[in-house]
């Protein structure tokens, strides 16, 4: 393991994450990722500012029903290599996501995404729908939308988005509080778990790339790839869907749950009236049952 691999503070955090790390190298480094158990494959793809310590909890319960839990770190992000000079665009993201899952030789599998994780796990999703037996997603899109809020919005503003978002920690330190619905925040052990990869400057270079990467316009490079994704989503229409949704995002509004039932009418639903966009914090037993029961 490099010494880039490397995350202070574990003893914080770590009985909360008891996985082995596996690592795959890709293009500008090696990606961290979580291979658990046997049996079905469930791919778990995670979004800005998270990593696969979010899936903790759906890990254990995927391996206890016998299942095998695979939970990606995005270039940038987790466990994985933070490189100073990459693109982190979407397409690489999803790119890195398909040359580590076809090194498993994975012949079928579930997948689950949160956040950017939906617009990184469909776009996988929609280059190898033969592959994909049925889908879970919380609180995310695969499809353009001009919905952008204003403090997300501003960490895109040059100059001051850096020293924002990788200065102060505005946006992965903010998210452990804006994130959720739980008053005051989550919970000591919780959040250091959430911040641990993300503890410099330099180590927050992708926090702010993902926000940039947000195309708003069709001058975006990556209008082009989300556009294409929105496009081929119609070759998933026969998989079964779950949709697990926090009512109270900020971000991932109730709207976009509108738009995912748009693309997938017969989708099972399931409402979280008082959860923010960390779902997985807010409601994580029940957000775990439901979709490993979608699964099973």
């Amino acid at each position: 393991m490099s010494l880039s691999h490397a995350v202070k503070n574990t003893a914080d955090w770590r009985s909360l994450y008891p996985f082995q790390s596996h690592y795959f190298r890709v293009d500008g480094g090696d990606i961290h990722y979580v291979d658990e158990g046997e049996g079905r494959p469930v791919v778990m793809f995670h979004g800005n500012p998270t990593w696969s310590f979010m899936y903790r909890d759906m890990i254990k319960r995927v391996v206890a029903d016998g299942g095998r839990a695979i939970a990606i770190d995005n270039l940038g992000c987790g466990l994985s290599d933070k490189p100073r000079k990459y693109p982190y665009r979407l397409q690489n993201h999803i790119a890195n996501a398909e040359a580590l899952l076809e090194s498993l030789e994975l012949s079928e599998m579930d997948i689950i995404a949160h956040d950017w994780g939906g617009a990184i796990g469909f776009g996988y999703a929609v280059r190898h729908p033969e592959k994909i037996r049925r889908m879970a997603a919380m609180n995310t899109a695969a499809f353009l939308s001009n919905h952008c809020p204003w403090r997300i919005r501003a960490c895109k503003l040059p100059l001051f988005g850096s020293l924002a978002v990788r200065g102060f920690n505005a946006f992965a330190g903010a998210a452990v509080t804006m994130a959720t619905t739980r008053p005051g925040g989550l919970e000591k052990q919780v959040k250091a778990g959430y911040l641990a990869p993300y503890d410099s400057f330099s180590t927050r270079i992708a926090t702010l790339r993902f926000v940039q990467d947000i195309p708003l316009t069709p001058r975006h490079p990556t209008w082009p790839t989300i556009l294409e994704i929105e496009n081929r989503l119609p070759s998933l229409k026969t998989k079964p869907l779950s949709l697990c949704w926090g009512m109270r995002d900020f971000c991932f509004t109730p709207e976009f749950l509108d738009r995912w039932l748009a693309f997938f009418p017969a989708a099972q639903v399931r409402r979280f009236p008082a959860c923010g966009h960390y779902l997985l914090e807010d409601a994580g037993d029940d957000v775990v049952r439901e979709i490993a029961g979608f699964f099973r």
